[in-house]
């Protein structure tokens, strides 16, 4: 069995992210929070080293879901 850990995020973007999960296949933030998470690290683990390109891409998604400013 899996064990867990929490991330903290403020309030205010766990509000913003429950309003983009709805209607989505995502129950919860932690699901979405899981699939992102779990995406970056493949895609790493597949390149052994992510590209410029590739570490804009990911950090503009973040952004775009309001993890980072």
């Amino acid at each position: 069995m899996a064990e867990y850990t929490t991330v903290s995020i403020p309030k205010d973007l766990a509000e913003r992210v429950e309003e983009t999960i709805e209607g989505t296949s995502f129950s919860s933030t932690s699901d979405l929070v899981r699939f992102l998470l779990r995406s970056i690290v493949i895609q790493h683990q597949r390149s052994d080293e992510l590209t410029e390109a590739e570490f804009e891409e990911i950090t503009t998604q973040l952004r775009d879901l309001g993890y980072l400013e």
